[in-house]
């Protein structure tokens, strides 16, 4: 399908597949670094999956990213040799983990999200995204199992633990309007039926998030200052020390293979 595209539509569909690619090659880094450091042995084991899930994930919009560009790239070139600016993934999960209680907000955020997101994507025409999201959905669905159940046992539980994640959802409250911001990239996806309206999304995502948050006995922070930018390649400083480490072997030693 990727040989009937006309030059727009490739270059904005490449664009869009690194939207993808990067939101979950990015977090699934992050949750990769609690690999030994998770609080207890069954979370070490849980966030390693629900990283080696999103790694997945990222590999697939990448690998069809580098055919749709159509330009001798490969999912790795795209991975380990693009510079920070060059990355488009949203700036939530380029966050850092400051503790667990963080690490949770974040991935709750984004999961919820991600689930809206891959129902609608899932009806895409085009067929390959289709597929990618239909297989993603499954995933989605343990992921937000598992964060669903963290923000309501720490929110609800001791006074230590509702304070660190009510003030993790403080912080990162500002990066989630980015989840429903359009570009012309959208636009013209859009009008061919391939990508999702993510105006659309916000409402339900709101009531979910307020419908846990009431039952975790949290509160919604009332700042509507919400950061942008993650899309036009404006990032936190965190992502460059995240890349610094993530792509070091593979520029140390291009084209290595063992």
């Amino acid at each position: 399908m990727t040989n009937n595209l006309d030059n727009k539509m490739r270059e904005a569909l490449f664009e869009y597949l690194l939207r993808l690619g990067d939101d979950r090659l990015i977090l699934g880094h992050r949750l990769s670094e609690w690999c030994g450091h998770a609080p207890i042995l069954e979370e070490d084991i849980a966030l390693g999956n629900i990283a080696l899930d999103l790694i997945g994930q990222s590999s697939a919009y990448l690998s069809l990213a580098a055919e749709v560009e159509n330009k001798n790239r490969t999912e790795d070139d795209l991975s380990y040799f693009r510079n920070e600016y060059e990355f488009k993934n949203l700036q939530l999960v380029e966050q850092p983990n400051i503790d667990f209680a963080y690490t949770i907000a974040r991935q709750y955020f984004f999961d919820v999200y991600e689930g809206l997101f891959l129902e609608e994507l899932a009806k895409s025409k085009f067929e390959q995204l289709a597929g990618i999201a239909e297989k993603s959905i499954k995933e989605n669905k343990y992921h937000t199992r598992h964060s669903k159940h963290w923000v309501l046992r720490l929110g609800d539980g001791t006074e230590e633990s509702r304070n660190k994640i009510q003030t993790a959802i403080n912080d990162l409250w500002r990066f989630t309007g980015e989840f429903f911001e359009e570009t012309e990239v959208d636009e013209i996806l859009k009008e061919k039926n391939f990508a999702p309206d993510l105006k659309l999304l916000k409402q339900k995502w709101n009531e979910i998030i307020n419908s846990t948050f009431e039952e975790a006995t949290l509160s919604i922070p009332e700042s509507k200052d919400f950061a942008t930018g993650g899309r036009n390649g404006i990032h936190t400083e965190h992502l460059g020390h995240l890349l610094a480490e993530m792509q070091i072997v593979a520029r140390s030693f291009p084209g290595a293979k063992w």
